[in-house]
Formats: structure tokens, sequence, C-alpha cells
């Protein structure tokens, strides 16, 4: 397991124990519409280039922006085992439910 991962997953274990902080607004770039975004095959990094996704998922998961960084080239189903519960099946099914209803 690469140090990025390991990162990753230690960094993730703090969404359930610190709520969410203040969050610094990340610069936007375009996203491409017609891609369908997916919570088991669209990378994360690829998920926050669309504004309205973004949202989605900081909403459902405010604590998420902070490890953007470390998680970028996951997915979040890739992501939810290291999540100690914070990202269920439950979880991604709300998710993939908002990722639907973007065009």
């Amino acid at each position: 397991m690469n140090r990025t991962i390991i990162a990753g997953a230690a960094a993730l274990a703090a969404l359930v124990a610190a709520p969410a902080m203040a969050q610094a607004p990340a610069a936007a770039s375009a996203a491409s519409a017609s891609a369908k975004l997916s919570v088991e095959t669209t990378p994360i990094g690829e998920i926050v280039k669309n504004e309205q996704a973004k949202a989605a998922l900081e909403k459902a998961i405010p604590a998420i922006a902070q490890f953007y960084d470390q998680i970028a080239t996951m997915t979040l189903t890739q992501v939810a085992p290291m999540s100690q519960g914070a990202i269920d099946d439950a979880k991604l099914k709300e998710i993939q439910a908002e990722f639907d209803k973007i065009k």
C-alpha cells in the first residue's frame, strides 16, 4: 500500500472523529457535463470538477473537502471502507441519487 493511500485512510478516519470546520473554496475547473458521474467508477478528483457534483458531495460528507488531495484518484466506493462508517452503502446511494439528477 503506498503512502498516499495510507495517509488517505488515516485522514478519513478523522471524518468520524472531528466535525467539519470552515472549508476554503477551491478554484473550480470546467467539468465535462457529458460524463455520467458514478460513486463506483468516477475518481473523486473528477467529481469535484463538476460544481453541482462537488456541492452534493460536500453536502453529504462535509469534511471530505479537506482530503481531496489525498483521495483524488480514488472512487467513493474505494474510500468507503477506510472511512470508519462515515461513508456507508446508504450514503453512497444518497450521493449517487444526487449525481443522477445532474445533467
